[in-house]
C-alpha cells in the first residue's frame, strides 16, 4: 500500500530546498546588513565578508533554484569548513561543540545538491524534465 504522503514528494522536497534556501540567505544577510539582527562582536572580516557573501549568494540562488546544483555544493563545503574550523577544535561530536546547526547544513545543502532544483524552480523552467534535475 502506498502512504499517502508519498504522492507529494515533490513538493516537500521543494518546500525543504525554499526554506533551507531563505534561511541561509539570512545568515547571509546578518553577516552583511545586520539584517534581521547584528552580527556578534568581534567577528573577523573574512568570516563577516567571505562567509556572509557565500551564505548570501549561495542562498538565494538555492531558494529560487538557480544554479541549484553547484549553488548547494558551494554552501556545503562552506558548512564543512565552517564545522572543522570553529566547531571541532573544541570537541568531535556536534552536540559537544554546538556545530548541530552547520552539520544540518552541510547535509541538507548536499542532498539539494545531488537532487537539484527540483519543481518551483527557475532550473525546472529551463530544461524539460519537469523534477529541475540535470542528469
Amino acid at each position: 500500500m502506498k502512504p499517502f504522503f508519498a504522492s507529494y514528494t515533490s513538493e516537500a522536497y521543494a518546500s525543504m530546498r525554499i526554506v533551507t534556501g531563505f534561511l541561509f540567505l539570512c545568515h547571509g544577510s546578518q553577516k552583511l546588513f545586520n539584517i534581521p539582527v547584528g552580527m556578534p562582536a568581534g567577528a573577523p572580516p573574512f568570516i563577516v565578508y567571505g562567509a556572509g557573501s557565500i551564505e548570501l549568494v549561495t542562498g538565494a540562488l538555492v531558494l529560487i533554484g538557480l544554479f541549484t546544483h553547484w549553488a548547494a555544493f558551494l554552501a556545503s563545503g562552506e558548512m564543512a569548513v565552517a564545522y572543522w574550523m570553529v566547531h571541532g577544535p573544541k570537541a568531535l561530536f556536534p552536540i559537544q561543540n554546538n556545530g548541530e546547526l552547520a552539520v544540518l547544513y552541510c547535509f541538507a545543502f548536499l542532498y539539494i545538491c545531488t537532487r537539484g532544483g527540483g519543481i518551483w524552480s527557475i532550473d525546472a523552467a529551463g530544461t524539460k524534465d519537469p523534477a529541475g534535475s540535470i542528469r
